[in-house]
């Protein structure tokens, strides 16, 4: 299971006190049971003084394998506990596929 395999190495590299990955695959146009479309919330001091970029670079490093192997898309929400209890836990929605629903 993809999002199992995300959730691990997330957990590994960045001891993160907050990690939720949502698979949001369903609400792309993609085959039924696709794995492709992610929302990663990742909340860790290890992102104290890093700019939202290298913070993404990051994650996309750990994730190589995945993003080379079927995983099209990650919706990335990256904050320092700090960042995250000043959102007060509220995460934007991931935008909508401009071809969701065109798929039989």
């Amino acid at each position: 299971m993809v999002r199992k395999k995300i959730e691990a190495k997330l957990m590994a590299k960045f001891e993160p006190t907050h990690l939720d990955v949502v698979d949001e695959s369903y609400r792309h146009n993609v085959p039924v049971g696709s794995e492709s479309h992610f929302k990663v919330v990742l909340v860790s001091n290890r992102f104290i003084g890093k700019r939202l970029i290298t913070r993404h670079r990051s994650i996309y490093g750990v994730l190589s394998e995945e993003l080379a192997n079927g995983v099209h898309a990650l919706a990335l929400h990256t904050f320092t506990l700090k960042e995250w209890e000043w959102q007060q836990t509220k995460v934007l929605a991931s935008p909508h596929c401009r071809m969701a629903g065109t798929l039989a």
